[in-house]
């Protein structure tokens, strides 16, 4: 397609991360705080669309995608975002890459890392395509 620019449209991917207390937590915080930084995306408030304002939802509906970082089990990134009836989110489980769940135990920079590493790597998965592939 001649007139076709979608491979140079820049994508709106927003950042969101449990904050729980315990160790998954403060790395899925870190590992989407050093993705914001990098620039692969924006971090956005979880704890707003939780709380149900319109703007915020509308924003995260229309966002390319949303991805989501939970820390364990309990899920409550995600439950947030299918409470809310938002499906375009991708998601990761801090605790599904190995990391085990110790509260009052801070994470490791090795943590983060393999979170950032996954969540690049789910991103770019989401983000392929567009009208010329």
């Amino acid at each position: 397609m001649a007139d076709c620019n979608c491979s140079k449209d820049k994508k709106t991917v927003l950042l969101y991360a449990c904050s729980g207390g315990a160790n998954v937590a403060e790395a899925a915080d870190l590992a989407v705080r050093e993705m914001m930084f990098a620039g692969d995306g924006t971090m956005f408030c979880l704890a707003g669309i939780g709380a149900g304002i319109d703007g915020m939802r509308q924003t995260a509906r229309d966002a390319d995608v949303n991805l989501v970082v939970d820390g364990c089990p309990v899920d409550c990134a995600k439950k947030v975002f299918d409470k809310a009836g938002i499906e375009n989110y991708a998601y990761i489980r801090v605790t599904d890459l190995g990391i085990e769940k110790t509260k009052g135990v801070r994470c490791t920079s090795e943590q983060v890392s393999k979170i950032v590493a996954k969540a690049r790597e789910l991103l770019a998965d989401k983000l392929k395509g567009g009208c010329c592939s």
